[in-house]
Order: C-alpha cells, then sequence, then structure tokens
C-alpha cells in the first residue's frame, strides 16, 4: 500500500485528536499542521492514535516535530512502518 491509502484514515486520527481550531477538510495534506494549529501535546495524542488505528509503534527516531508536521509527513511515516 502506499502512503496515499492511508491519508483518510490519517485524516480521521487527525479530526479526532488533533484538536485543531478548523476542520480536517480544510487542511491540505503538504499543509504543516502547526502553523494549523496543532500543539505539541495533541500530536502526542495524534501519535497515539496513528499506532493503534495502523496498529505500528512510533520508534524514538520518529519521535520528532517534522514527523507530524504534515499529512504528507505522518502517512510516510506509517507508510514506512508498516513496510517494516
Amino acid at each position: 500500500m502506499s502512503a496515499s491509502v492511508h491519508v483518510d484514515r490519517i485524516r480521521n486520527v487527525l479530526e479526532k485528536f488533533g484538536r485543531l481550531p478548523i476542520t480536517i477538510a480544510e487542511v491540505a495534506a503538504d499543509d504543516d499542521l502547526y502553523d494549523k494549529g496543532l500543539t505539541s501535546h495533541a500530536s502526542v495524542n495524534v501519535m497515539i492514535g496513528l499506532e493503534d488505528e495502523f496498529d505500528v509503534e512510533f520508534p524514538d527516531a520518529l519521535l520528532q516535530k517534522s514527523t507530524f508536521a504534515s499529512i504528507e509527513s505522518i502517512a510516510a511515516a506509517v507508510d514506512s512502518l508498516l513496510a517494516g
């Protein structure tokens, strides 16, 4: 599966846990989520939601702001975790 296949599921997790002040439909895949209102605290909740949704665990190497900066970057990270 390509990263783009996971985008809808990632958007659902962001809608549920991201606490963005706008709807997730207003966010383009390459928009900076932090500029759109994602906080550090909410990003932790998003990470946990993604781990549950995709049955993966984010390793320490991916626990950085850039991993959760956009839907595209999250999709790339999830894709790499699913690829093993």
